[in-house]
């Protein structure tokens, strides 16, 4: 039998403690129940903390705000013409010497 790679094993772990942690923020908040169906009238920190495992993606994308970059016009002179005959290398001899 082959040994788990250490990457799969990291994956496995963190989806066990995704898990995990899922299962204590339920039972903490089944101990939140009233008889009587009424809210509690305090804010619990540790519901605050579990509130972010409700899931494996977070609730809200945050995307940065960045400014509008300013258009720049291109300047107005002309641009250099292109040749419009094409010269081709120049067939020679070797010199005389060789």
């Amino acid at each position: 039998m082959r040994p788990m790679s250490s990457r799969r094993a990291l994956s496995w772990l963190l989806a066990l403690c995704l898990l995990v942690g899922q299962v204590a923020a339920f039972a903490h908040a089944l101990g939140h129940l009233d008889p009587h169906g009424t809210a509690p009238d305090h804010v619990c920190e540790l519901c605050v903390a579990h509130a972010q495992l409700g899931s494996a993606l977070p609730g809200k994308l945050f995307l940065p705000q960045t400014a509008a970059a300013p258009f720049i016009l291109a300047p107005t002179a002309p641009l250099p013409h292109a040749r419009l005959s094409v010269r081709h290398a120049a067939a020679r001899a070797p010199p005389a010497s060789v």
